[in-house]
């Protein structure tokens, strides 16, 4: 049968959550996939990054291991790092392929394309398939983007998708390119495999973000105690020579690399789908266009994910595919959820974990609330001391008129899991729900609710948390 009720196109975070979703929730479910199941995210990204990242932590944790009474001596090589996150991701893609059959979910390989709104064309080779659908969602997800200084210059120029596609290129000498999140990241973690990074970004890391001052400013701490700096100059072209690649610049010297890493940000896929074909449109920086529902200008497509722009992260194409699956089962009156990248976590993994939800103080005054700010570090957390790990702090945002919570910060070890009991709590009494949450002790996590505590003392709202 090639009649559905969902075709999904694309196999990332996104269109696997929607597709699963939707199957659990009673939907005929068909997902289509060009390349290799599980998308970016998966294959090139998020997964096997934090199994890289895991490694790193394990590497700076064992400079804390004589002290410990543990002795010997740590290696590191990064082709059987390599080779590890490798084994990583086909088990958990071959967890979400039998995930997917076991709930009926229709698995076609190839190019999908519209021949309406209602109608896909699947291309694999020389064979075609035609399958329909009530409701369609797009999640063709984004490539990296590659400055044009860069392209066809040499094998040894990689995106992050090369990195992950085959083992690094022999040599040491690494160049990293860009200021985001990505960059960061990977500064951190290929240091830690071995590698003499040289981190060269055009203005200062992570500026167009909004992890706040202070966590910013610990992670420049963090990083230094690494070596790790980034150089501020303006790139001017990248030639080839021989096995290495020749970096110059605009102010300086040129440089000799082994290889060079490109994080310069991604683009959205929407190539050889034919959205004109059905009337789904396109906004003037690539991505698809969609209301605040998440629905194209083609009644019953959606888009989720990197291919609408916004925070182009896992988590948020996660958020979008439940508000999807939310609104196609939903009454025809129009879309009942909407997306709220404000609901959605922003973490970043480097010397220092980050984590942030909600609104920040900028963000906070200009929808017209006075910013409480309750502060707790992990400096004198009995769990960050006796982990060898006590940098970082939790920061919370309330209303001083309301005491409603408005957003939060998490920096230290583990903060992209403890972001989590801020993403769970309401607007209107999350600070409350907090305050009377029983913790285990000692636990990181303590730190959230002596925040609150702070907030509470400091702005004079214990009454409005803390009373009955």
């Amino acid at each position: 049968m090639n009649d559905f009720d969902l075709i999904v196109i694309g196999s990332g975070p996104g269109g696997y959550r929607a597709a699963v979703l939707g199957a659990l929730r009673g939907l005929r479910v068909a997902i289509v996939e060009k390349a290799e199941w599980g998308g970016c995210c998966l294959n090139r990204g998020c997964v096997p990054k934090k199994a890289w990242y895991h490694t790193a932590r394990l590497l700076v944790a064992s400079r804390h291991f004589a002290e410990r009474g543990i002795s010997g001596t740590l290696r590191i090589d990064i082709g059987t790092a390599w080779d590890h996150q490798r084994a990583v991701v086909t088990k958990v893609r071959n967890s979400y392929l039998d995930y997917m059959k076991r709930l009926g979910v229709a698995r076609h390989e190839g190019m999908a394309a519209f021949a309406s709104s209602r109608r896909v064309e699947i291309t694999r080779g020389a064979d075609r398939t035609m399958i329909e659908g009530a409701h369609c969602i797009l999640a063709t997800g984004a490539r990296p983007y590659v400055p044009e200084m860069f392209q066809g210059v040499s094998a040894r120029i990689l995106t992050t998708d090369d990195l992950y596609d085959r083992p690094p290129p022999s040599g040491d000498q690494v160049a990293i390119v860009g200021g985001g999140v990505i960059a960061t990241e990977f500064a951190f973690i290929l240091t830690l495999l071995g590698k003499n990074v040289t981190w060269l970004s055009r203005g200062v890391p992570l500026a167009r973000t909004r992890f706040g001052a202070q966590a910013r400013q610990g992670l420049t701490r963090s990083l230094a105690v690494h070596g790790i700096k980034p150089e501020t100059l303006r790139l001017r072209g990248a030639d080839a020579d021989g096995t290495q690649v020749v970096l110059r610049f605009e102010d300086a010297e040129p440089r000799r690399f082994d290889w060079v890493l490109v994080a310069t940000g991604r683009r959205p896929f929407t190539e050889g789908l034919n959205l004109p074909g059905a009337g789904v449109g396109i906004d003037e920086e690539g991505f698809i266009a969609v209301d605040e529902g998440l629905e194209t200008a083609a009644s019953g497509v959606y888009a989720i994910g990197d291919c609408v722009g916004g925070a182009m992260t896992a988590n948020q194409a996660l958020h979008d595919a439940g508000v999807v699956i939310g609104n196609v089962l939903g009454t025809d009156s129009g879309p009942r959820l909407h997306r709220a990248p404000e609901k959605v976590p922003e973490v970043l993994y480097s010397a220092l974990e980050i984590a942030r939800i909600g609104l920040d103080d900028e963000g906070a005054e200009d929808a017209g609330f006075e910013p409480a700010i309750g502060f707790s570090a992990f400096e004198t957390s009995p769990r960050a001391l006796g982990q060898d790990d006590p940098e970082g702090f939790v920061r919370i945002i309330g209303d001083m008129d309301s005491g409603r919570f408005l957003g939060g910060e998490v920096v230290g070890a583990e903060a992209g899991e403890l972001i989590h009991l801020l993403a769970m709590l309401s607007d209107r009494d999350g600070l409350r729900t907090l305050a009377r949450t029983s913790f285990n002790h000692p636990a990181r996590a303590e730190e959230i609710l002596n925040a609150v505590e702070t907030l509470a003392s400091k702005w004079s709202l214990t009454e409005t948390i803390f009373g009955g």
